[in-house]
């Protein structure tokens, strides 16, 4: 009599339909769209792994009637950075996915709107299309590309001074709110970034411009001693800034100056690197 029962016992566990979660919480028969995440725009080596430019990872789906209905948040530390099974029903769905470097997940609240922790723009990749599920799983390729403008300060003179331990830059005209759908800033922010003192003197901020070739209306860049006390000041008016580009500007920031015609260089990392001096 044993032997039976533990014999019924193997046969039925043999016929139960087992589920397999996987680190995502999604089990594998549910899984029927998995994204495939590359990082694009980079001029010189093609599309490249995510966690070569970024560590975080978010992504929602939308239906055909804009409700969300997925959300997934991953780190470069996670098992699996890129790769983003999804199980939806089948059927016409939005993706939207943002790439960065800040210090949480971005808010995806809809196809118009991406924020970001603190409001802190660091380097940004984004997709938006459609994809259409079925009941058959399917892998589906998504390159994200840039979509903020890099501005670097390089300083040189008497502004690389020892007693600098901190600076400010505060600048306007750029956006820190982004729409997927557009692919460009949609609101009009003021962006705020502290950067410890560098000895090479460089420093580099970034923005979502309103179109592809936009403008920092000001940007103030304020010097602070150990102590907190200013120790120098600078305002630059009418930035040229533009999506997947980098601005640089360089010289002796506090000692005054003006800017010079912009030249032309490519950067390997970026579309362009557009030059000046202050």
């Amino acid at each position: 009599m044993k032997k039976i029962l533990i014999l019924a016992a193997i046969v039925l566990a043999g016929c139960e339909k087992v589920v397999i979660e996987d680190a995502a919480g999604l089990s594998q028969n549910e899984q029927n769209v998995v994204l495939k995440v590359t990082a694009g725009d980079r001029t010189t080596r093609g599309d490249v792994a995510l966690s070569d430019v970024c560590g975080r990872l978010s992504v929602a789906v939308f239906d055909a009637d804009g409700t969300k209905v997925k959300t997934v948040a991953q780190s470069v530390s996670d098992a699996g950075f890129g790769t983003v099974p999804l199980a939806i029903m089948p059927g016409t769905y939005t993706i939207v996915a943002i790439a960065h470097n800040g210090t949480g997940a971005a808010t995806i609240t809809s196809g118009e709107k991406v924020t970001f922790p603190n409001n802190k723009v660091t380097d940004t990749f984004y997709y938006y299309g459609q994809v259409t599920a079925t009941k058959e799983r399917q892998d589906v390729a998504v390159t994200l590309k840039r979509n903020v403008a890099m501005l670097r300060f390089k300083l040189t003179g008497e502004s690389l001074r020892t007693d600098i331990a901190q600076l400010k830059f505060y600048y306007l005209g750029g956006s820190s709110t982004f729409s997927p759908r557009d692919g460009f800033g949609c609101v009009n922010s003021k962006q705020t970034e502290y950067r410890a003192w560098s000895d090479d003197g460089v420093y580099e901020i970034y923005t979502m411009p309103h179109t592809t070739e936009d403008v920092l209306t000001k940007v103030t860049v304020t010097a602070y001693d150990s102590g907190d006390n200013e120790v120098g000041s600078a305002e630059l008016v009418n930035i040229p800034v533009t999506v997947n580009r980098v601005t640089n500007y360089a010289g002796d920031i506090f000692s005054g100056g003006g800017a010079v015609n912009a030249e032309l260089k490519v950067n390997p990392a970026w579309a362009g690197v557009d030059d000046y001096t202050f």
